[in-house]
Parts: C-alpha cells; structure tokens; sequence
C-alpha cells in the first residue's frame, strides 16, 4: 500500500519526492527509466509538505508528492473561487496520467510492498496530529 499525491493542477510531472525515503528513491528510479522521453526523469529525497501524503505518512503508510513544473497555478489561482477548467493544460495532463498510471500499475504489481519509513514514536513541529497527553 502506498499514496502517491498529485494535487497542484497543469503543470507536467518532473519526478517524485521520495520523503527522505531512500529505499523507495532507488524502486523510483527504476520506475522513471521508461518515462524519461516524457520528462519525467527526476528522483529526490526533500520532504515536501502542505498536501494528504503527510498524513499518510504519519501513520505509517509511505505517502509521495509528484514534482511538478511551477505554473503561476499555486501562488494566484489553487483552491480559489477562479480555480477553473480554464487553467488546465491537456498536453501536461495527459502526461501526468501516463506518469501516475505506471506508478500505480507499477506499485500494485510489485512482489514487494514499497519500503516504508519508521513509524514515528514522537510528534515532529510539522506532525498534523495533537501528542497524546502523558
């Protein structure tokens, strides 16, 4: 099991975020390798914050954010009353759903479930969950 986020509108994937999960980035890698005439070639580790991954993740299920190119999209138009069909790109869509489609296939049909982070024992400053009480 896993969750892999695409949230941030047009704008063609560049690669995923392996959350500092070095285990997965070397799975990826293999996965990117016939998506590179797509663009779609770049593995990194940087943690990425603000989308559904990051509760995923604090449970314990491997949760990655796709890269994608920086469109105007996020700092003027995401989740705003102008948020519109207007400011899709076809051509970056339907290569993100080439991209996210092998993920998927490639995900559920793998021998091995993806590796996985250490469940975290205590809260970080960004943990989206209140610390039990002692």
């Amino acid at each position: 099991m896993a969750y892999f986020n695409f949230d941030n509108g047009s704008g063609k994937i560049r690669g995923i975020n392996a959350e500092g999960n070095v285990a997965a980035a070397a799975v990826f890698e293999d996965w990117l390798k016939p998506l590179e005439s797509l663009g779609a070639t770049t593995v990194s580790l940087r943690n990425s914050g603000g989308t559904d991954h990051v509760y995923m993740q604090t449970v314990g299920i491997p949760g990655f954010q796709f890269i994608q190119d920086p469109l105007d999209y996020s700092a003027r138009i995401h989740h705003t009353s102008i948020d519109s069909y207007d400011h899709l790109k076809a051509e970056d869509l339907r290569q993100a759903a080439i991209v996210m489609a092998a993920f998927l296939l490639n995900a559920a049909n793998s021998d091995e479930p993806l590796p996985r982070m250490p469940i975290p024992t205590r809260p970080t400053a960004t943990d989206p969950f209140e610390a039990p009480a002692n």
